[in-house]
C-alpha cells in the first residue's frame, strides 16, 4: 500500500508539491535497487534475508524474486540491459538476464578471483559506456555474518576494480579508500565517485583504532576510460556516512546517509536534504520517464518525483537494447 509520508523542503530538484511515499515494506536490511523498464520494476536486495525483492510499479507489489540469493548487494545495467549484480555470499561480481517478464533469477559468475586469491564481497558495481565493469570490494560480506559468509581477506587490503570482460583483465583502480562503497561516474565519465562507509568498520571488535575512519565521497579523474588519479576527497556526509551514490545529468551527487538522502553539488556544496523515515542505505532513479527516486531504507522501499534522471541517461557510447 502506497503511504504518503512526510512532505519535503521546496527543492528545484523535486517536482512542485512532491511528497515521498512509502511504496513498500518487509525487508531487513534493503540494498542495490535497480529500475527494469522492461519489468517496469524496482529489483533490490535484501541482504540478511538472503533474498532479492521486486515492487512493481504497475500493480504496486512487492514480490520475493529469489530467496536464495547468496546476499546480493549493489546492481546496474550492462549495456545490453542484463543486470550485473555484487553476490557478498559468492564473493563475486555476476550478470543476470532475467530481465522481462516471466524471468526467472540465473547469474552467471564474471569475475570472482584477483590473480589468484578470491575477492573480499564485492559491494557495489557501475558499467562505464566502453562496457568495462567497475566495482567496489570492501571486506562486510566476510566479516559480518549477516551479510555473507564468514572469511578472510586474501589480497590482504579493500580496493575498487575495473574488470574487461573482453580480455578478462581485473585492474585494481582505486586503493586508498579504507573501506569503498557506492561509486558512480559523472555524465561525461571523466570523474569517478567513491563513498568511504569506514566510519562503519566491517569487523569493529577486530580492527585497530589506528585504521582510517571515514564517511567522505571522494572523486577521482578518470584518464584513459581506464585509470582513475587525483583523488581527493570532496565533501563529507552526515549525520551517519555514504553508502549508495547516485549521479544526476547535471552532474549532482545524491547520496544516501542517516537522515535521509542529500544531493551535492560537482562541488561539493550540498543542495538538498532529504528526510526519509529509516536509515537509507541506497537509491536509484526510475520509472517511465526516469525521474523517479526510488529509496531503499532498511525495511522500506520510498519514492519521490524530481526533475533530473540518471547520468546514465546521456552517457557516451552504445544504447541498451
Amino acid at each position: 500500500m502506497m503511504t504518503p509520508a512526510r512532505v519535503q523542503p521546496s527543492s528545484a530538484l523535486l517536482t512542485p508539491g512532491a511528497t515521498l511515499e512509502k511504496v513498500a515494506t518487509g525487508a531487513t536490511w534493503a540494498e542495490g535497487p535497480v529500475w527494469l523498464p522492461q519489468r517496469r520494476a524496482v529489483r533490490f536486495s535484501d541482504i540478511h534475508t538472503n533474498r532479492i525483492l521486486e515492487y512493481s510499479e504497475e500493480t504496486g507489489e512487492l514480490t520475493v524474486f529469489s530467496d536464495a540469493a547468496e546476499h546480493t548487494n549493489g546492481r546496474t545495467l550492462d549495456l545490453r540491459g542484463r543486470v550485473v549484480e555484487c553476490s557478498h555470499g559468492r564473493r563475486a561480481v555476476q550478470r543476470d538476464a532475467a530481465v522481462g517478464p516471466g524471468d526467472e533469477h540465473s547469474p552467471t559468475t564474471l569475475v570472482d578471483r584477483f590473480g589468484a586469491v578470491r575477492l573480499n564481497s564485492p559491494n557495489d558495481v557501475v558499467v562505464a559506456s566502453d562496457g568495462a565493469i567497475w566495482f567496489t570490494d570492501p571486506a562486510y560480506g566476510i566479516k559480518r555474518p549477516v551479510e555473507g559468509h564468514a572469511g578472510e581477506e586474501e589480497y590482504g587490503d579493500r580496493y575498487v576494480f575495473r574488470f574487461d570482460e573482453s580480455t578478462g583483465a581485473l585492474t585494481p583502480v582505486v586503493i586508498d579508500i579504507e573501506a569503498p562503497n557506492g561509486l558512480a561516474f559523472s555524465p561525461d565519465e571523466s570523474l569517478l565517485y567513491v563513498a568511504d562507509s569506514s566510519l562503519s568498520p566491517a569487523d569493529p571488535d577486530v580492527e585497530g583504532t589506528e585504521r582510517p575512519r571515514g564517511r567522505a565521497i571522494h572523486v577521482y579523474d578518470v584518464v584513459e576510460g581506464r585509470h582513475a588519479k587525483n583523488g581527493r576527497s570532496l565533501v563529507e556526509v552526515t549525520p551517519g556516512l555514504p553508502d549508495g551514490i547516485r549521479v544526476d545529468v547535471a552532474g549532482r551527487i545524491w547520496s544516501s546517509s542517516l537522515s535521509g538522502v542529500q544531493v551535492f553539488s560537482p562541488d561539493g556544496e550540498r543542495l538538498l536534504d532529504l528526510p526519509v523515515p529509516e536509515k537509507t542505505a541506497n537509491l536509484c532513479f526510475g520509472g517511465e520517464d526516469g525521474s523517479t527516486l526510488y529509496i531503499v531504507a532498511t525495511s522500506s522501499l520510498y519514492r519521490i518525483r524530481t526533475t533530473t534522471r540518471d547520468a546514465s541517461a546521456t552517457a557516451p557510447g552504445p544504447a541498451a537494447s
